[in-house]
Formats: structure tokens, C-alpha cells, sequence
């Protein structure tokens, strides 16, 4: 979950993230920034001082074994504090067969880095599985589940 009382974030790339899946990342925070009408999130050039941190990563990259990217992982990405994507599989911008949307991907993870859990509704960009080759944006359940998470209901 963000920082308690915090709804400024900022965001950053590691030096290791490739320059063009920048924009597809951009795009999911502006998304989730004009859904909520409660988050904004600015880009910082540090990742040392900003509050998201965002990385591609191989194998057992420091969170732990069991968020290790292993060969044989069907985890395309992940984000607990920081924002991990799986540098091993195959991704684009769009739909393409055999391909994972970075824009998708990343409207997941953030949802992740705000609190949301899964979604119990496929239709939710919060569901628990991604079908290669799809592209899906915010669902009326996730903008939901995020302004109950924040008491933006009221």
C-alpha cells in the first residue's frame, strides 16, 4: 500500500530498464492517476529516493527464492514494494500473439503497489492471470476496490 496519508508518488526506472517500455509504464500511472482522482505520480530520475521503483529482472534478483524468476516461472512480473518485470519473457506494446502487454502488466503491478489484492472478477485488470497476447485496461471493480482501500467512497 502507498505510504499512509500519501497520495503524491513518485516513480522511477533502474538503469537496467529498457528506455522503450518507458512510455507503456507512463501511460498505467497516468491511467490509475485519472481513475482515482486521488493518486498523482511524477517521474524522479533517483531511483534511491523515489517511493515506486521499477526494474527488469532475471532469476533470484534480491527479493528472495520465492520471487525468483526461474526458467521455468510463468510469473511475468511482480510487485511488492518495488516493481519487478520478468526480463525473460516475451513482451511488447499491444496485442501480439505469444506476447505480454507492458502496459497490462503494468496497470496490474501498480494496482499491487497501491494495496489492491486479486480481483475475484475476470474482467478486472486485478485478476489474478493475464492471457498471453491480451491487452486490458482499469475495470470498474478495481477503481472500486482502490477508492474503498483509500475511504474515497465517501
Amino acid at each position: 500500500m502507498a505510504p499512509p496519508g500519501k497520495s503524491r508518488l513518485t516513480y522511477a526506472f533502474a538503469s537496467n530498464y529498457p528506455s522503450m517500455y518507458i512510455p507503456p509504464v507512463v501511460s498505467a500511472f497516468d491511467k490509475w492517476a485519472s481513475e482515482t482522482r486521488y493518486f498523482t505520480f511524477s517521474r524522479v530520475d533517483s531511483v534511491t529516493i523515489a517511493d515506486l521503483k521499477i526494474s527488469w529482472e532475471r532469476g533470484n534478483h534480491g527479493d528472495g527464492d520465492r520471487n525468483a524468476f526461474l526458467p521455468e516461472t510463468t510469473v511475468v512480473a511482480h510487485a511488492a514494494g518495488r516493481f519487478h518485470y520478468n526480463a525473460d519473457q516475451n513482451w511488447f506494446i499491444g496485442a501480439t500473439p505469444n506476447s505480454i502487454d507492458v502496459e497490462t502488466v503494468a496497470l496490474h503491478e501498480i494496482g499491487h503497489l497501491l494495496g489492491l489484492d486479486h480481483s475475484q472478477f475476470q474482467k478486472a485488470i486485478m485478476w489474478s492471470h493475464l492471457p498471453i497476447g491480451s491487452v486490458k485496461g482499469l475495470d470498474s471493480d478495481d477503481i472500486q476496490g482502490i477508492r474503498a482501500l483509500y475511504g474515497l467512497n465517501k
